[in-house]
This record gives structure tokens, C-alpha cells and sequence, in this order.
């Protein structure tokens, strides 16, 4: 698994190249985000806008990635597709991060 990183307005934006989260991706998921933290990023924000599946493998990549958030800097996510949406608020994870509609929004919240 690839990811795609860059730097806008002092968050660092991750996007990964596969449509699909789970338990064969999540490890690079968990290692890319959590290095990003540890590195000092100041924001992480996981761009999902292609991933149409995620399971709880790849939840709880961003579960670590939400708790290293909480000692080094804050951790969201954006571009949410419906279906990893319902299983957001299926799972509450929508109260243990940060989900913004777009990577706009991502960027309008950072400046506001």
C-alpha cells in the first residue's frame, strides 16, 4: 500500500492509493499515521475520499492514530464516503476524531 503525503497550511494530509482499508493495508495505515505524529506533524488529516471500505482493523489504525494525536497534535479525517460514514457513527468513532466533509473544510477549519 501507497500513500500520498503533503503539507497545506501546516497539516499534513495522507492519502492512501487503495479504495479498500483492512486487515492486509491497516499496518501500513497505523505505521504511515502514527510516523507522521511521531515526526511532529502539527495536524494529521486522513484523506478518505477514495476508500469505499474499512473494517476494524483499519478502525483501529486510526483509533492509534487518534490516541498518539492526543499527546502530539490533533488527528482527523475528511472525504468520507457514505458507506465508512455509517460505520462512523456506527461506532462512534465520529466522537473520537475529527470528520470533516472535504479537505476544504479540513483547510477552512485549520485558519479559522
Amino acid at each position: 500500500m501507497h500513500f500520498a503525503t503533503h503539507i497545506l497550511n501546516g497539516i499534513t494530509f495522507v492519502t492512501p492509493d487503495a479504495a479498500r482499508l483492512d486487515a492486509s493495508t491497516a499496518p501500513a495505515l497505523r505505521e504511515m499515521l502514527v510516523g507522521c505524529l511521531d515526526a511532529g506533524a502539527q495536524s494529521v488529516v486522513l484523506d478518505l475520499t477514495g476508500v469505499t471500505f474499512l473494517d476494524s482493523s483499519a478502525l483501529g489504525a486510526l483509533i492509534a492514530a487518534a490516541k498518539r494525536a492526543g499527546r502530539n497534535g490533533p488527528f482527523a479525517v475528511c472525504g468520507v464516503q457514505p458507506a465508512v460514514a455509517r460505520l462512523f457513527a456506527l461506532t462512534h468513532m465520529d466522537r473520537v476524531f475529527t470528520v470533516h466533509p472535504s479537505k476544504a473544510e479540513a483547510l477552512a477549519r485549520s485558519t479559522a
